[in-house]
């Protein structure tokens, strides 16, 4: 089964690095790093995640359009 590529990737506790986890699939995804440990980590927690997604310009490895036109 094909599974599509990660679009977000939160990390838990504070630390800022991925440790090898899914390091292909999430080639182009966006980063969230928060300070919550993972057993507190909750609903709101998690739609603050999304929103901060939901205003990010993904590019996909590209350069904003500003500086690509």
């Amino acid at each position: 089964v094909r599974l599509p590529d990660v679009d977000l990737l939160v990390r838990t506790g504070g630390e800022q690095r991925l440790s090898d986890f899914l390091l292909w699939e999430s080639a182009y995804a966006e980063l969230y790093f928060v300070e919550t440990m993972w057993p507190d980590f909750g609903a709101a927690d998690l739609a603050v995640a999304v929103a901060a997604f939901h205003a990010r310009e993904r590019r996909f490895g590209g350069l904003p359009e500003a500086a690509a036109g």
